[in-house]
């Protein structure tokens, strides 16, 4: 698993986390028939226990569920700020290059409301992610994806979000 230790991109939190999360092992996509049910079944596994982990931390912090063939994911993700709860739809597809290619993750309602984020709210992992997922093909999965691209990027951005005036807590969402 390699994961810069002084680079300050991965806090020893997350770190720690994300070492706890099982590897992938199967390199398939979405094409690759019986070898890509092997890979659904890892990045099912890999998915139970970061959620264990989370929950064990008591830092649940986002539901997640693939349509039948593993390609399209959905879920909402959360997080807390100033004791106000900020909660997102997700949404992602596999690209076919997968598990070459990291998923493009996109929280659409945020879509055009910050720099860091591409068209159909996708969220920018370039600098920090990218490189990242490149070292560690085909062992991280969507799990790795949610540990090291969307959590680290909510705790910036939605801070930010908030303190510029472009998003606000929901009606009747509260801590």
């Amino acid at each position: 698993l390699l994961i810069p230790a002084r680079s300050g991109r991965v806090d020893n939190t997350t770190k720690e986390t994300v070492q706890k999360l099982p590897l992938m092992s199967v390199q398939a996509g979405p094409r690759d028939g019986d070898e890509w049910i092997k890979r659904m079944k890892e990045e099912y596994m890999a998915l139970i226990a970061y959620q264990k982990v989370n929950k064990e931390a008591g830092n649940e912090w986002f539901t997640i569920e693939s349509n039948k063939t593993g390609t399209r994911w959905t879920g909402k993700v959360w997080t807390f700020h100033e004791h106000k709860k900020y909660e997102f739809d997700l949404e992602f597809d596999l690209p076919v290059a997968y598990p070459s290619t990291p998923p493009e993750l996109a929280l659409p309602e945020l879509d055009g409301k910050t720099e860091k984020m591409y068209r159909g709210g996708k969220i920018c992992l370039d600098v920090h992610f990218a490189p990242l997922w490149s070292k560690n093909t085909p062992r991280f999965g969507i799990a790795h994806a949610m540990a090291l691209g969307m959590a680290p990027w909510l705790a910036v951005e939605i801070p930010s979000l908030v303190s510029l005036g472009r998003i606000k807590e929901k009606e009747g969402e509260g801590s």
